[in-house]
């Protein structure tokens, strides 16, 4: 499962406002059962933000933000197909999380 690999969210319930998870852990840490992610969640629902701890990032062709504080644990066999693939957005991605942990 490669890093910065985008999932459609599991939960049906969930996906109309968090359609996505983005995975950010290292590629190194592999054969747990469990990957870490951070919610992409619709632009519209998410509100006000953060600019460097909720970067805007495009999905499908939609605007989605990374809610970086929310920070999870998913079950490995919950993230079936990747849809998407935010390499290009790794620096974003990593100022949020240098954000979220102060290694900034």
């Amino acid at each position: 499962m490669p890093r910065f690999a985008v999932y459609p969210n599991p939960d049906a319930d969930e996906r109309r406002q968090t359609p996505y998870f983005v995975d950010v852990q290292n590629d190194y840490i592999d054969g747990l059962d469990t990957r870490v992610v951070i919610p992409l969640r619709h632009e519209a629902a998410f509100g006000p933000r953060a600019r460097d701890l909720h970067p805007l990032l495009e999905v499908a062709g939609k605007a989605v933000v990374l809610d970086t504080a929310a920070i999870g644990a998913v079950p490995r066999a919950e993230l079936r197909r990747p849809v998407a693939d935010l390499r290009p957005a790794r620096e974003q991605i990593q100022a949020a999380l240098d954000t979220l942990f102060g290694a900034y």
